[in-house]
């Protein structure tokens, strides 16, 4: 039996809704839906989506590594945005950082992100060790 690991980012709203920030079991790593929320609990990049986006991927990094992945381990994206116009800043600040890697991903236009000011949220499926 594979042993799961959960790895919190400390939030209140982990306990509240029952989930975990990451999530490991072997060598498959599955990273909860990100939003451009800082430390503070403040929205980064109000009303710019290029600039959630590339702060979401650098949290979803942080998160990574937590689990002892990387970027490059990556092999799903889901990505929410709010606003079905602002795709193509949010594909792009994506395919910046996963031109190579090239995972396989979604984007999905939704009516709304709970919160004020959020434009978009991701998640991100990484496993490890598989570059084959």
């Amino acid at each position: 039996m594979t042993k799961r690991q959960r790895i919190s980012s400390g939030t209140k709203w982990e306990a509240l809704a029952g989930y975990s920030r990451v999530i490991r079991t072997g060598n498959s790593v599955q990273v909860s839906g990100t939003t451009a929320t800082d430390e503070n609990g403040d929205v980064v990049g109000i009303d710019d989506p290029y600039a959630q986006t590339m702060y979401i991927i650098r949290k979803i990094e942080r998160a990574l590594k937590e689990a002892g992945a990387t970027l490059d381990d990556v092999v799903r994206t889901r990505i929410y945005i709010v606003n079905p116009d602002q795709w193509e800043p949010v594909s792009r600040a994506h395919g910046e950082v996963f031109g190579e890697i090239r995972p396989a991903n979604t984007l999905i236009v939704i009516a709304g992100i709970v919160g004020d000011g959020y434009l978009v949220e991701m998640e991100a499926d990484a496993l490890i060790g598989d570059d084959d």
